[in-house]
């Protein structure tokens, strides 16, 4: 896990993982991924968002990886998966693609939950066969298929072009992000969390964000910007959850009921009064027990397992 990016203690810090491996997708782009937990339990695979890694799930994998065997791993450019020339929908999709083949066995399922980015990565791989063969059930956290500058709330302006246009110059700044100061973390609260959000948890966001290289967090803003996954979502035919906060302006609620009312089987709309984007930091127990339903609802594990 990315250990350079997180808290030295507390309820954030990263467990160590049972095993590491590198991942090669469909291009050769090798990708860091983690394994936790006990071989035979039911599976987790965990995809975190832009600017994140898989730090941003050590509450997560904490708590599941006692009876779940949990995979996370780093997105292009994030954490300890190099930086790639290519950035794109399609590339998401492959790379989760080839994590499932990577770690699944034939006929093994997973429960998958995504984050930000990585629900968007759910949605881009929803029709791939290896999706198809190994996902059981999905949850999306504080995440949307389309029109994601356009609706966010990150510039306080009546919604039109002058605000997106300021936003997505404001999410595609190329300015490095640098240390981990007071106005930092106050900046980074402002647009990514809920008013009410602790100290610490301001904290270990603040240090998993500021690790983000510049240079891919500008090259993801861009396909951010232009995303549309709208059709992905109707391909999304598992048991799916939503998880949003209420104050998320990155991905504001319009977004989870969008999806809620568009996926194929929804099984569920949490909207999280006052939390903001960060849902999996914000709320860890509650992202941990929508996963833990999922799986105990979803994954059917052989006899002898």
């Amino acid at each position: 896990m990315s250990r350079l990016t997180s808290p030295a203690a507390g309820p954030y810090t990263p467990p160590a993982p049972a095993r590491e491996l590198t991942v090669a997708s469909a291009d050769g782009s090798p990708l860091h991924v983690e394994v936790h937990g006990p071989d035979g339990a039911p599976v987790v695979v965990l995809v975190h968002g832009w600017t994140c890694s898989t730090a941003f799930w050590a509450a997560q994998i904490r708590e599941l990886a006692v009876d779940h065997r949990v995979v996370a791993y780093d997105q292009r450019g994030h954490g300890r998966t190099p930086v790639s020339a290519v950035c794109s929908a399609e590339v998401l999709a492959d790379d989760l693609e080839a994590v499932l083949t990577a770690t699944l066995g034939p006929g093994e399922k997973a429960v998958v939950a995504g984050h930000s980015m990585g629900g968007m990565t759910v949605m881009a791989a929803s029709a791939r066969p290896a999706f198809r063969a190994h996902v059981a059930a999905a949850l999306l956290c504080s995440t949307g298929s389309s029109r994601l500058v356009a609706e966010s709330t990150v510039v306080p302006m009546r919604p039109g072009r002058l605000r997106t246009w300021l936003t997505e110059h404001v999410l595609g700044s190329r300015a490095p992000l640098g240390p981990v100061t007071p106005l930092a973390r106050r900046i980074l609260k402002y647009a990514t969390m809920g008013a009410g959000s602790a100290p610490h948890m301001v904290e270990a966001c603040a240090r998993i964000v500021h690790a983000c290289p510049r240079e891919v967090r500008h090259a993801w803003s861009h396909v951010l910007a232009l995303l549309d996954l709208d059709h992905a979502v109707r391909e999304l035919r598992v048991p799916t959850g939503v998880v949003v906060g209420t104050a998320d302006r990155l991905t504001p609620p319009v977004h989870a009921r969008s999806l809620a009312a568009a996926l194929p089987q929804c099984v569920g709309l949490t909207e999280l009064p006052g939390l903001g984007h960060m849902t999996p930091v914000e709320a860890p127990e509650l992202v941990t027990g929508k996963i833990r339903e999922l799986t105990a609802a979803h994954i059917q594990l052989k006899e002898g397992a």
